[in-house]
């Protein structure tokens, strides 16, 4: 069996550079809010809103309010989304979909479903890698790193802790 080569995008420390540039915009484009919801997609995408609310509290003075969306990324048509919030704690706030990489941008697409029967005030998407294969009518509004690449390619996203993140491409 012939083992596919990795090749590493972005260290540790470029991944934790990309999320404080990532934060530092969040803040910027929302300075007037008093705090914004972070909402991360199983499970990567949710590891990526930690790091995010992470940076943000040493950043800004936002509160933030992070937010699980849990979905079968395998079958999303038959797939119950979920959120591990009530919608209550959602409404009227600025909430930004979260995700480890944009490719085709069907997974957000369906990741928004609960978001459209809610009261939000802006819906914007943060991701570590956005690939530029867009399928889906999906726009990046804050990426950590654009990649154009092509569709046998894969980009695996790491989120860990201190020396265990990374971005490298199969």
């Amino acid at each position: 069996m012939v083992q596919a080569q990795k090749t590493e995008l972005l260290t540790s420390w470029q991944v934790e550079q990309k999320v404080k540039r990532m934060a530092y915009e969040i803040y910027e484009q929302n300075i007037d809010e008093k705090g914004v919801v972070l909402a991360g997609i199983y499970d990567r995408g949710y590891l990526l809103a930690q790091q995010l609310q992470q940076q943000l509290e040493q950043v800004s003075p936002l509160k933030t309010n992070l937010v699980k969306i849990t979905l079968d990324k395998q079958a999303l048509l038959q797939s119950e989304i979920t959120l591990d919030k009530k919608e209550k704690e959602i409404a009227n706030k600025v909430v930004i979909l979260v995700d480890d990489v944009l490719n085709t941008g069907r997974t957000v697409a369906y990741s928004l479903k609960p978001f459209l029967n809610m009261e939000i005030k802006k819906l914007q998407t943060a991701f570590m890698v956005d690939r530029n294969h867009a399928t889906f009518p999906i726009a990046a509004d804050y990426v950590g790193y654009s990649l154009s690449t092509t569709l046998q390619e894969h980009v695996e996203v790491v989120i860990g802790a201190e020396g265990e993140s990374g971005v490298y491409l199969h």
